[in-house]
């Protein structure tokens, strides 16, 4: 690829030196100070084209003890040089063109057929370098070949120009040749200011637009990649520096997480250069806890009942997986297991995950209220149950609602407030079980519990 840049940097020179030295003749001879403009532009894009030369030979060369990111930026001062050139030019042009516009006695202008065929023959070659140029510097990144192809871009436009101030010459508009040098000068300040801007953004490290966005979303795609503390990216010649801080789990896999971030940044930008510093976390039980969450989440999972256990140094893991209850078991058991080896995928192969399957709740089924002599007595069953609790009394807002599958209960009680949580979830579903034994006809029962107000 650095051959190819070479080759079409040279042919580059060749092109604006031949172009340089038909303009001068011409606009000798004719006396056309846009002709002459285009010449001193030509001649400023040969200078700026054995720049380009130069600085693609030295970008190419590797990094050294005293260049430790390599040689690219020699082709952004390369193009910033060339942006000097180009406002220095264009400044002249527009002094010598409004002198002409003022002056009583504007110098003579002969619109002759060379002059004509000159700029036609420049407007061609300019068009075709200039997508020459444009192809293999978006191939490679170049700024240099850019910057050249710019150039040649604007003049081409610049040309077209002159074209049009000798056709008003010819029609006997003595003023058109200043005004088309004036045009022309406007198109060369234009291209000045694009190129030096993008040059400018390059040299004072400006991170490329929105690459830095895809490679955040490329890197926390791959599992076991917790967050992006910090990513810093920059472009040098063809090559772009990433430098990326990650936290990630487990510890026991740094070295091949750190492969799968460089690759997911290069498959974003193949020439990138990656340095990833990763901040290994630690596999905890909130942790844990907290990874199973957000890959089930990733996966339109609804979990629960998550626990966590460290046993003779191996983490085990059972949850509660909720699905569809209309699918088959086979269906059920391949979304587990797929479940299942996501997490292990993330913490580890040695992970042991178990999945207790239940039907999803269905949030839209239809339902009625059942009649009050049947509140009422599951009211008292529910009663006469809790009589039988050391904990659980007075029992209330009792509500039965009538489903397709069968009943669903609500029921409030007040329970000592020092109970644990886990004592009185325990005690709660001794009564729901209870009463699901009494009447078979309930499919669920869901109990509140309050604390008791404080004795006095």
């Amino acid at each position: 690829m650095q051959d190819v840049k070479q080759r079409v940097a040279l042919s580059s020179i060749v092109a604006s030196a031949g172009l340089t030295v038909a303009k001068a003749i011409v606009g000798v001879l004719s006396g056309s100070l846009a002709i002459l403009s285009e010449a001193a532009h030509s001649l400023i894009d040969l200078g700026a084209t054995v720049m380009t030369y130069y600085a693609v030979r030295v970008s190419g060369k590797p990094a050294d003890a005293e260049h430790h990111y390599g040689h690219g930026k020699v082709e952004s001062v390369s193009a910033l040089a060339e942006t000097a050139l180009l406002f220095g030019l264009a400044g002249v042009v527009i002094w010598e063109a409004a002198k002409r516009l003022l002056s009583a006695e504007p110098p003579h202008v002969e619109a002759t057929p060379w002059a004509f065929a000159v700029m036609l023959l420049s407007i061609l070659v300019d068009f075709f370098r200039a997508r020459a140029l444009n192809r293999i510097a978006k191939q490679t990144s170049s700024e240099a070949l850019e910057a050249d192809a710019l150039h040649f871009s604007s003049d081409m436009w610049s040309s077209l120009a002159v074209v049009i101030g000798l056709v008003g010459i010819t029609l006997g508009y003595a003023w058109a040749d200043s005004m088309a040098a004036i045009v022309v000068s406007v198109v060369i300040c234009i291209a000045g200011w694009r190129l030096g801007r993008r040059t400018i953004d390059t040299l004072t490290d400006t991170a490329p637009a929105g690459v830095a966005d895809r490679i955040t979303a490329a890197v926390t795609r791959i599992p076991s990649v917790v967050e992006i503390e910090r990513l810093r990216v920059r472009q040098v010649g063809e090559v772009l520096f990433v430098d990326l801080v990650s936290r990630t789990l487990p510890l026991d896999r740094v070295a091949l997480l750190k492969n799968r971030i460089v690759e997911a940044v290069r498959a974003e930008r193949p020439a990138a250069e990656v340095t990833v510093t990763t901040e290994p976390r630690a596999l905890d039980d909130e942790t844990v806890l907290e990874r199973v969450m957000v890959i089930a989440r990733n996966r339109a999972l609804a979990v629960h009942h998550v626990t966590v256990h460290a046993i003779e140094g191996r983490l085990a893991i059972s949850l509660d997986l909720e699905v569809d209850g209309s699918l088959s078991l086979g269906a059920a058991h391949d979304i587990a297991s797929g479940l299942e080896d996501a997490i292990r995928e993330e913490l580890g192969p040695d992970v042991e995950v178990d999945t207790h399957i239940e039907p999803l709740q269905p949030y839209d089924e239809p339902g009625r209220e059942a009649p009050p002599e049947r509140i009422a007595e599951v009211h008292g069953a529910l009663s006469e149950i809790a009589a039988r609790h050391e904990f659980v009394r007075a029992i209330h807002d009792v509500r039965v609602r009538e489903a397709d599958g069968g009943e669903i209960v609500n029921f409030h009680c007040v329970v000592d407030q020092m109970l644990s949580v886990a004592n009185v979830h325990d005690q709660v579903d001794e009564v729901e079980r209870a009463l699901r034994l009494r009447f078979p006809s309930i499919k669920r029962v869901l109990g509140h519990a309050e604390p008791a107000p404080a004795s006095k």
